[in-house]
């Protein structure tokens, strides 16, 4: 393990050697929750998996600037910084959502990116201020404190407004069992995105590629960046 980062230095999981994959996680979750994807790919690539800030081993500061997205985002450009060469960027639920808005706003950085079971925001303000007000309502349930929850908050619609420009080769991976509305943001995605190919996973639940889904999970992202350009 060890870490970077401007202000902050973050927790990452660092496994195997070869082309790059970076794990970005879900709300509450911690990279730890990519091992078994990790494991499974480490023989052919470096997988390196990230702790964002207040989840797993990495600090929680106090200044909720530290708790947004574009800061975020500006930690992955770090993090991708120090790689020998492009990365494929995967993320899980609020993670896939920062691999969205990652390509969005810095198109070309990432070879492509797998976003499993996630959606690209709200275009309307009101229903963004009711998906912000239930995340900081239910920090508690995530394990976090509601400043650490605001990485999950949407003061924009900038993803759903570049959809139709992410030129990046993107997989969606959705679960099957998982609730409807992500496999509704799934199809969404591929109907939008210029370069976008879903797969449903039977049987995947919402965290399917901490367990159950994670060597289907492992093989679709290794079929995937044999692919990209």
């Amino acid at each position: 393990m060890n870490g970077y980062g401007r202000q902050v230095r973050l927790n990452v999981i660092s496994r195997g050697s070869g082309p790059p994959i970076v794990f970005l996680h879900g709300m509450g979750a911690s990279a730890a929750t990519w091992d078994a994807v990790g494991e499974a790919l480490s023989d052919r690539y470096l997988t390196v998996a990230v702790d964002l800030p207040g989840h797993g081993g990495s600090p929680c500061p106090d200044d909720p600037d530290r708790f947004t997205r574009d800061a975020a985002l500006a930690d992955v450009d770090e993090l991708l910084a120090t790689l020998a060469e492009p990365a494929i960027l995967v993320g899980h639920s609020l993670g896939g959502y920062l691999a969205l808005a990652h390509a969005a706003t810095r198109p070309g950085a990432a070879r492509g990116i797998v976003v499993a079971n996630t959606g690209p925001g709200f275009r309307d303000p009101e229903k963004r201020e009711a998906w912000n007000a239930r995340s900081r309502r239910n920090a508690h349930r995530f394990g976090v404190p509601e400043r650490v929850a605001d990485l999950n908050l949407q003061h924009d619609s900038v993803v759903m407004d570049r959809l139709a420009e992410i030129a990046t080769p993107t997989l969606v991976l959705v679960g099957g069992a998982d609730r409807p509305e992500y496999v509704g943001s799934g199809q969404y995605l591929e109907r939008k995105m210029p370069d976008a190919r879903l797969v449903v996973i039977d049987g995947g639940e919402h965290s399917m590629h901490e367990h159950t889904h994670a060597a289907d999970v492992a093989e679709h992202v290794a079929h995937f960046e044999a692919a990209c350009p």
